[in-house]
């Protein structure tokens, strides 16, 4: 039986992920005296989250909406290190700080009463060097470490 990683969106677990999808643009830079260009940073990164709440996860909802909505100004009341991060995407693929919801999507129909679908995507908002650094630390921890799992 294979073990279900969760993905964890500003302290709320999404333990049956149905798709995780983390999308990375680059900047482009010309090499002096040369037609080459080279990609040397990203400049925009998205992440986008399919996950089921399912029974007893859809008291889930209010604390994503709640991430949702939330300003940064409540967030950093809410929890301190938000003020400095962002809403932090943990998943097996890395870990993302500085993150923005977008758009959140809940979606029940009547196959699936017990059931309902989020659809939720993030944007990168940097929010400090430190804290773009410190997040790819721990992109490239989780990255190497998320092998072994």
């Amino acid at each position: 039986m294979a073990i279900n990683i969760p993905v964890i969106v500003g302290g709320v677990p999404l333990l049956c992920v149905t798709r995780l999808q983390i999308a990375e643009g680059y900047k482009a830079a010309a090499i002096a005296s040369s037609t080459l260009t080279q990609m040397v940073s990203p400049t925009s990164k998205t992440i986008a989250i399919d996950a089921l709440l399912i029974d007893e996860m859809r008291a889930l909802r209010p604390a994503l909406e709640a991430i949702a909505l939330t300003s940064r100004a409540l967030a950093s009341a809410a929890a301190p290190i938000m003020k400095f991060a962002g809403v932090p995407v943990v998943a097996k693929t890395g870990v993302h700080l500085d993150m923005q919801v977008t758009s959140l999507t809940f979606t029940q129909d009547n196959n699936m009463r017990n059931t309902l679908q989020v659809n939720l995507s993030l944007v990168h908002v940097p929010r400090s060097q430190l804290g773009g650094l410190l997040g790819a630390a721990l992109d490239v921890a989780v990255g190497v470490g998320s092998a072994f799992i």
